[in-house]
């Protein structure tokens, strides 16, 4: 059976269980569209980045 031959230190403990405090990806409802995109975030489906055109929309042929 595998022992530990040190105890894990605060520091290490504290370093492995930062992970758990991440949340999930926020959403926000897109003004001119109204689907879900990332905030501060380009929308690919219409190029569109607060308010401005940013992105060439590819045309689905």
């Amino acid at each position: 059976m595998a022992v530990p031959k040190r105890k894990t230190s605060p520091m290490k403990r504290g370093m492995r269980r930062s992970a758990d405090a991440l949340k999930a990806p926020t959403y926000v409802e897109d003004k001119d569209s109204g689907e879900l995109r990332r905030p501060h975030h380009v929308d690919l489906k219409t190029g569109m980045y607060r308010g401005r055109q940013v992105l060439a929309v590819k045309s689905k042929d």
